[in-house]
């Protein structure tokens, strides 16, 4: 005991040494560290120093009563909006509850899993690899000479898994169909298979379905979405890099851009992050059988889905603010400098191919790029428009219409965008405390 205490001690004083030169820590597993951790963080991440008044400008009360009336209609929780003009962040604030029982109002500083955006994410992070040289988007994934031919995944039900890329895996061709069942999805019959103990982690359902499952296309022959892809792409991230998924992502691509309030999220709410929300689901369908422990049933948004599983496929949470401090630097436009090159971005879209886009659910070519994600408790719209707006949407609550609900997002943002006649010309992103960057009436709302 006394000797876990002495390294969780140390880990906290190497995190207050490196926020002091401007970096932060990743993850430590020592959950007497976590709380002086989340601190730091707080201390350091602008979304913590946002505050919903302070987008409270005159002139957006009205629209805001579009959002006001989205939420009543639909029964959600809690939403956290986020917008950008010309790569400037112009409105960030939260509406309705984080935790509605505990009368906790959301505020620009609280958590959503993001869902699906983990996706481009994850697609930022291979791109930055491919930038570095570390890799390259045609490279052989499994086999002899794949990046993942540890002995684990070496037997193949299907001797096509040796024609699987890296750019399979980013564009969803790699030749497993959704419609087959998503592996990532499918923990407690791959627990019986195995006779392994729940819960399972990426290892396990990766050998799985190499060893039993035959692939449903060519790899390379068309699409079809594959969270399972994109597991086993944060596994490529690991091998390239030797750091964990996470650690990567938040050390190289996140952290050097500012952003430090993004992790892989937690399945249980007790074990939720600090200042991130509380999940609901509007769904008839309550209770499944839990992802962490056999023969529980659970509420399906806090078990149904073993949230660090989905790491690299749909497992992040994040605040608006920060997702958009990485949007404005991955959008092509000109204001911020980007962190990938241009043909990079380019070829993420993939918009003369017949695949999907890379890290994007749909790109279109007069500048439209969207990418949404939903779970049981979560969903989750991120746009990048052709005319300077680019925004997020992150709501705590789910219902039926699951993927299709996204589109009822959409349309609330344009219409709500639309109805402000008038943006700010300040930029939050460069917002500090305690004083104000702008004056205290520009600040009243109506």
């Amino acid at each position: 005991m006394d000797f876990m205490v002495h390294i969780a001690i140390k880990k906290k004083l190497v995190v207050l040494m490196l926020i002091f030169f401007g970096k932060i820590i990743v993850t430590f597993s020592e959950q007497s560290a976590t709380k002086d951790i989340e601190e730091n963080i707080s201390e350091a991440s602008l979304s913590h120093r946002l505050s919903n008044e302070i987008s409270s400008f005159n002139g957006i009360k009205g629209p805001e009563n579009k959002i006001h009336n989205f939420i009543d209609k639909w029964n959600i929780k809690g939403a956290s909006v986020a917008i950008t003009k010309d790569e400037r962040l112009i409105y960030a604030k939260g509406f309705g509850y984080a935790n509605e029982e505990e009368k906790v109002k959301v505020q620009p500083k609280h958590l959503f899993r993001v869902a699906s955006i983990s996706k481009l994410i994850t697609s930022i992070a291979i791109m930055q690899l491919e930038k570095d040289g570390k890799l390259n988007l045609s490279d052989q994934v499994f086999g002899e000479e794949g990046i993942l031919n540890n002995p684990a995944y070496r037997q193949f039900k299907d001797s096509r898994i040796t024609d699987i890329n890296v750019y399979h895996l980013l564009t969803h061709s790699a030749g497993w169909d959704k419609y087959s069942g998503d592996p990532v999805f499918m923990s407690y019959m791959i627990s019986k298979k195995l006779d392994k103990d729940l819960p399972l982690n990426s290892n396990d359902v990766i050998k799985y379905t190499l060893e039993n499952r035959n692939l449903d296309f060519s790899p390379g022959s068309r699409s079809s979405y594959s969270n399972f892809g994109y597991t086993v792409l944060g596994k490529v991230i690991e091998k390239i890099t030797g750091m964990k998924y996470e650690d990567y992502v938040l050390s190289e691509v996140l952290n050097p851009l500012g952003i430090y309030d993004m992790h892989i999220g937690r399945t249980k709410f007790e074990d939720k992050y600090s200042n991130e929300v509380k999940y609901y689901s509007n769904s008839r369908y309550k209770y499944t059988y839990s992802s962490l422990n056999f023969g529980e049933q659970t509420l399906r948004q806090y078990g149904g889905n073993n949230i660090p599983l989905l790491g690299a496929a749909g497992g992040w949470v994040a605040s608006p603010t920060e997702i958009m401090k990485l949007v404005v630097r991955i959008d092509g436009l000109q204001k911020k400098s980007d962190i990938l090159s241009e043909s990079s971005i380019k070829n993420m879209l993939n918009i003369k191919s017949e695949l999907k886009p890379i890290g994007w659910v749909s790109a279109t070519n007069y500048g439209v790029w969207r990418r949404s994600g939903t779970l049981t408790g979560t969903s989750a719209l991120l746009k990048r428009d052709n005319n300077g707006f680019s925004w997020v949407v992150l709501l705590n609550t789910s219902n039926n219409l699951g993927h299709n609900f996204t589109y009822q997002i959409d349309h609330l943002m344009t219409d709500f965008i639309q109805s402000v006649q008038t943006w700010p010309e300040y930029d939050l992103f460069s917002y500090s405390t305690p004083a104000p960057l702008f004056s205290y009436t520009e600040y009243q709302s109506e």
